[in-house]
């Protein structure tokens, strides 16, 4: 059995990314019909994203875009 030694977040791609001006978001999946309830998430200013914990999008700050890829 193999396991992931590194358990960074950064190494694991997630299902969508989006790049925002805001350090703090609101994720509602793809919208009420298909989606999730609405959630607001604060963006750690010390990794520069937060992921939603219900549907693993990834929100990145805009001034941490270029190092994390």
């Amino acid at each position: 059995m193999t396991t992931n030694a590194s358990r960074d977040p950064r190494a694991i791609d997630a299902p969508e990314t989006e790049i925002v001006r805001q350090w703090r978001v609101a994720c509602d999946g793809c919208g009420p019909a298909l989606g999730h309830p609405r959630v607001w998430l604060v963006i750690p200013h010390e990794t520069g994203f937060v992921d939603c914990g219900y549907c693993d999008k990834r929100f990145v700050h805009e001034s941490f875009a270029d190092r994390l890829g």
